[in-house]
């Protein structure tokens, strides 16, 4: 007798190919029940209308938030309202928008932003992770680079549109994040420290010092979100101010908007 064979014909090599076609059909049917447990039923963009599922649901994806803040069930949340401050360029499916009023606060194109939770982003102990530089855990500017407080602001159309009035930092990152510019109306506002470009002295020119945002026009500086709370910035604000001075570079000014070639 052949010891290969359990029974009959039935030998090692089939069982294990048997079991393990068994288990990747059960691999297949958990993966699929757990890609929907969040962002389902689906619901079409345009009508709203609910696509039946056939395969079976999983139970909701439940995030429990940290420091005391209880759960979160993504499909418990309200469904945004789609308005589109903008026209269609022509009349055909899948035609770009025209944006209608200031794309820049309008969230248009590269100026969208995502309603991300109206609450600080936090360090891994529960404090505000970006802060001004004087209500951080003592980090300070080193002696040898630009201070930068004081210096003034120089937007896209080479209009001075303020000074710096304070420095904001990353407390767990440990880099600048945000300028703080007190604009020329008397307005404070942040700029991203990604868009802005200090300009030192020189050691063989008079070069003045200065900081320059080519972001968006000294106009625009107006209309950046501001903070609700002084000294606190929201994840929500975050995205609002980050998309405005990144959205500037294809609207700040009617030739960015159009094509190169």
């Amino acid at each position: 007798m052949n010891t290969a064979y359990i029974a009959g014909t039935f030998d090692v090599a089939e069982l294990a190919f048997l079991l393990f076609f068994g288990f990747f059909i059960l691999l297949v049917v958990y993966l699929n029940r757990e890609s929907r447990r969040e962002g389902y039923p689906l619901e079409d963009e345009l009508t709203g209308r609910v696509h039946p599922l056939k395969l079976g649901d999983g139970d909701k994806k439940v995030f429990k938030l940290p420091n005391g803040r209880g759960t979160y069930v993504p499909e418990d949340v309200a469904r945004d309202a789609i308005d589109v401050p903008g026209k269609r360029a022509f009349n055909s499916a899948g035609a770009p928008y025209v944006p209608t009023g200031n794309p820049m606060k309008d969230g248009m194109g590269p100026a969208a932003w995502a309603n991300r939770a109206k609450y600080p982003d936090l360090t891994f102990d529960g404090r505000p992770r970006i802060v001004p530089l004087a209500h951080s855990h003592d980090l300070v500017i080193s002696p040898n680079d630009p201070q930068l407080i004081g210096w003034p602001v120089i937007a896209a159309d080479k209009t001075t549109v303020g000074k710096v009035s304070d420095i904001w930092v990353d407390q767990a990152e440990h880099i600048i994040r945000y300028l703080e510019v007190e604009t020329t109306t008397g307005r404070k506002v942040l700029a991203p420290m990604t868009v802005a470009a200090v300009q030192t002295k020189g050691f063989f020119d008079d070069r003045a010092e200065l900081v320059e945002i080519d972001a968006i026009t000294a106009a625009q500086f107006d209309d950046v979100p501001t903070l609700e709370t002084p000294g606190i910035i929201t994840r929500y604000e975050e995205d609002r101010i980050q998309a405005y001075f990144g959205g500037g570079y294809m609207y700040a000014t009617p030739e960015r908007a159009e094509p190169w070639l």
